[in-house]
């Protein structure tokens, strides 16, 4: 053992580059509501709802003590076969009822990935038990992202996730179709056949790829053409759920009814690591109906484990008694309005935003993003930079105006005193 190797050198961080991931380490050591404190005593504002999912903000007791709880009680038990434990049993009636899928069955996992996993698997389990076996191909749109398992990355709309492992997908028969047009996807479908394809995963608003809200009458005319040609239709809220558009689901605001949802994240906001997918009967029936009903040959170790169980009831508890959503939809007009004047930097060729609470800054490609961010944390707010360049900001729904306010000046500040290379 090289016991002159710097603390916590071991570790690997996903999705870096390990050279500077290890000499521009950012340790958090503690959080507090919207707020972060660092191992070298920064007080920072975490913009980005850690990755996605710090909906209702660190530090909570009560989900603690929830979690404490029923480890004391119950720290998890398995659920293969006939087995089930009381915190997965309530939280799956829980989730059927709000969720957007009238008559839901529910899947748990650990996470998203895991969930998207599950749903293109049962998706292709389907048109192999209504003996329609050409039906294999799953279609995600470009700037997509779904995740980094085996299908996650099969599917994924981001090429450089994709790229590396030998062939264009580690799952086979996937397909790309467009963002937000719809005549370009009638196109592909057509041109792949209707009778080759399995389903649709989407984001209803895509996150990783950039924060982009769909095209007006996008997912609608989306849905109608997996309706029309008989494709099932899954919707990946693993961002978008619990809130994050002002609808506990994104399904529930464009209008959509689709045969599943992909949750995690804003389940537990990020207290304990808890997926799912909600299945429609359509899909689930026949797995529940007579002796000789199939098996679906899935599960994981922690398939509704009950601590994680018992903290998702203890969040969702406080987004219904916090009133969290409504309060998401306010910030999301919050925020789109004090986005608005950044488009006027030289520095940013888009601005994203009124699709949620949300929004996506698009800096020029010759611009380093690097020197903004780090100015961002000078002024004691904490962002990070996803696909094309693009400045995330995602704060968690008890921010209050002067947080969102404060979000935007400190990216103002960093676009101000930027003296990189300029497009």
């Amino acid at each position: 053992m090289d016991r002159q190797a710097p603390f916590g050198d071991a570790y690997w961080n996903p999705q870096a580059h390990m050279p500077t991931a290890r000499q521009q380490r950012l340790v958090i050591e503690r959080g507090e509501g919207v707020w972060l404190k660092t191992t070298d005593g920064r007080r920072l504002l975490d913009a980005t709802s850690s990755l996605w999912h710090a909906n209702i903000g660190h530090g909570r007791e009560r989900l603690a003590r929830a979690a404490y709880d029923q480890m004391r009680t119950l720290e998890t038990y398995h659920t293969f076969g006939r087995t089930a434990n009381l915190p997965a049993l309530r939280l799956a009636d829980r989730l059927a009822e709000i969720g957007p899928v009238p008559g839901a069955k529910v899947m748990l996992t650990s996470g998203g990935s895991d969930s998207v996993d599950l749903a293109c698997k049962l998706a292709r389990r389907h048109w192999q038990l209504e003996d329609r076996p050409g039906k294999r191909v799953i279609l995600s749109r470009d700037h997509a992202y779904h995740g980094l398992h085996a299908f996650g990355t099969s599917v994924a709309g981001l090429s450089y996730n994709r790229d590396g492992y030998g062939t264009d997908s580690l799952v086979p028969e996937t397909a790309r179709i467009s963002t937000n047009d719809l005549a370009a996807v009638r196109r592909r479908i057509d041109e792949l056949g209707p009778d080759n394809i399995a389903a649709v995963i989407a984001e209803p608003v895509i996150g990783t790829g950039g924060v982009i809200g769909p095209a007006e009458g996008y997912l609608e005319g989306l849905q109608a053409l997996c309706r029309e040609h008989d494709i099932l239709l899954i919707a990946d809220e693993v961002i978008t759920g619990f809130g994050r558009t002002g609808r506990m689901f994104a399904s529930d605001r464009w209008g959509l009814q689709p045969d599943m949802v992909t949750i995690a994240k804003g389940v537990t906001s990020g207290y304990a690591p808890l997926g799912g997918v909600l299945v429609s009967p359509r899909v689930a029936d026949r797995f529940f109906a007579g002796p000789d009903a199939p098996i679906f040959r899935h599960g994981l170790t922690y398939s509704g484990h009950a601590t994680a169980c018992a903290v998702a009831s203890a969040n969702l508890d406080v987004i219904e008694e916090e009133d969290l959503v409504a309060r998401s939809a306010h910030l999301e007009r919050v925020l789109d309005k004090l986005v608005e004047p950044l488009r006027d930097s030289d520095l940013v060729l888009d601005v994203r935003s009124g699709a949620g609470f949300l929004a996506g800054v698009q800096l020029h490609p010759e611009v380093q993003a690097d020197p903004i961010i780090d100015a961002c944390l000078d002024q004691g707010v904490l962002v990070r930079v996803i696909h094309e360049n693009t400045l995330q900001i995602c704060p968690p729904f008890i921010c209050t105006d002067d947080d969102v306010a404060g979000i935007v000046h400190a990216v103002e500040h960093g676009l101000s005193t930027y003296t990189g290379p300029r497009p």
